[in-house]
């Protein structure tokens, strides 16, 4: 098994959509960045990354690269995924913990975790999600994700012959 941890954050921006795990959510701002600032997606993309120990999302997806201008973070995603399976992994299950002032997660909640555990290939109940207010924190026009992921090795052909035998 593997752990990987995850943070990102993003300052609130007018005239941008919000996205965040994958999902559009109605708001005056979204949040900015070089690619579309979906910072959930963003801190699990170096969660599985960390959890591997490979190089971290700034350095696979430089922001200096114009290419990933406004990119759909979801790319990013998929890359990390692939390099956990070619690692021999698979994601048992993801916690993330989101902190902003708005807009309230909770009405956005269940399509988030969805879209995240379609995107992983995991049931519903393996993506935890939990949204807290940056209450002293001056944080109040900025959106964090910590994200914590737990990797267990995938059985080759070759093992599950074995334990059937």
């Amino acid at each position: 098994m593997r752990i990987g941890y995850g943070f990102d954050s993003h300052e609130f921006c007018p005239g941008i959509p919000l996205k965040i795990g994958g999902v559009a959510i109605a708001h005056d701002k979204g949040l900015g960045g070089h690619s579309d600032g979906d910072v959930l997606l963003h801190a699990i993309t170096d969660a599985l990354l960390g959890a591997i120990a490979a190089p971290d999302i700034g350095v696979l997806f430089p922001p200096s690269d114009p290419k990933w201008k406004g990119a759909d973070s979801v790319i990013f995603l998929r890359e990390a995924l692939k390099r956990v399976r070619d690692a021999g992994y698979g994601v048992a299950n993801v916690d993330a913990s989101l902190i902003l002032a708005a807009p309230k997660i909770g009405p956005h909640a269940a399509p988030i975790r969805a879209r995240v555990a379609e995107l992983l290939g995991v049931a519903g109940d393996c993506v935890g999600l939990k949204a807290k207010t940056p209450e002293g924190l001056g944080t109040e026009n900025a959106a964090i994700a910590h994200v914590v992921v737990l990797l267990e090795r995938s059985r080759s052909k070759t093992d599950r012959r074995k334990k059937s035998h």
